[in-house]
């Protein structure tokens, strides 16, 4: 067998897209879910990681850009394996903890951002329900692990595997 220069291999080695986003919750777990102007389902806040940003970086930087708050996101609670859908190749997706916010909080965020029509607390099942079914998934077991006190789950599309 033949090996590749070093720099050959590398340019073949897969790419993988990434995203990190915060789950922030208030007293009663509500999860604080935004409105994109751009699609139909609603999403946590976060996004993609631009080239060379870390996931805990672009947790915060796509919290700070979309709601106006900026702060240090907490443990990660989910790495989830996302399947490639369409165009739009496979990634792994990073949920960490977000903290609490209040009502009174989220009422004076500022959306700021083009892409954000509105934020709201919702219960975890219709934060599901307005979410696509694989971040629905993805919520669920995010708040089952920030009220259990635990972090990373590994996830494949939404769903909970032992690593």
């Amino acid at each position: 067998m033949d090996l590749l220069p070093f720099d050959e291999y590398a340019r073949s080695l897969n790419r993988k897209r990434v995203a990190a986003g915060t789950l922030i919750r208030d007293e009663a777990d509500r999860v604080l879910v935004v409105e994109p102007s751009y699609k139909d389902t609603w999403e946590i806040p976060g996004g993609a990681c631009e080239a060379g940003e870390p996931p805990w970086r672009a947790a915060r930087r796509e919290q700070a850009e979309e709601l106006g708050l900026d702060r240090p996101p907490g443990p990660l609670l989910v790495v989830d394996h996302v399947p490639e859908r369409g165009p739009l190749p496979e990634a792994l997706a990073f949920v960490f903890d977000g903290g609490l916010i209040t009502e009174r909080e989220v009422n004076r965020l500022v959306l700021a951002d083009p892409e954000i029509r509105s934020a709201r607390l919702l219960p975890i099942d219709e934060a599901a329900a307005r979410a696509n079914p694989m971040l629905g998934r993805r919520l669920r077991v995010a708040l089952a692990a920030a009220q259990a006190g635990r972090t990373c789950v590994f996830c494949e599309a939404g769903h909970p595997v032992r690593a």
